[in-house]
């Protein structure tokens, strides 16, 4: 029962951790969202970014649990959890050089 609990976890944790790159949806159709949808949207994407790797971590911490889907997971959502820190971190220096 427990194994399909975490079987059920991890295609959770890897859908959530694709979800960031829906947002490349309406730059692809070159479709101008409104400050506020953007807001909204950028808000979701750090959530998912951040909830998308706790439940990794969560589903690779057991051994008997570790298989591809969660290893993808972990790397998928570490890879936006970086970006995100570096888009702060590039920002803050850009405005700190001003």
């Amino acid at each position: 029962m427990e194994n399909k609990k975490l079987k059920t976890l991890s295609l959770v944790s890897l859908i959530i951790s694709i979800t960031p790159a829906i947002t490349l949806i309406p730059v692809f159709l070159k479709i101008a969202l409104p400050d506020g949808v953007n807001t909204a949207w950028a808000c979701a994407n750090i959530a998912s970014a951040v909830l998308g790797l706790l439940l990794s971590i969560v589903c690779i911490k057991r051994k008997e649990s570790r298989n591809p889907v969660n290893i993808a997971s972990t790397i998928v959502s570490s890879f936006w959890c970086l970006l995100m820190i570096g888009i702060v971190v590039l920002a803050l220096f850009l405005t700190f050089l001003q």
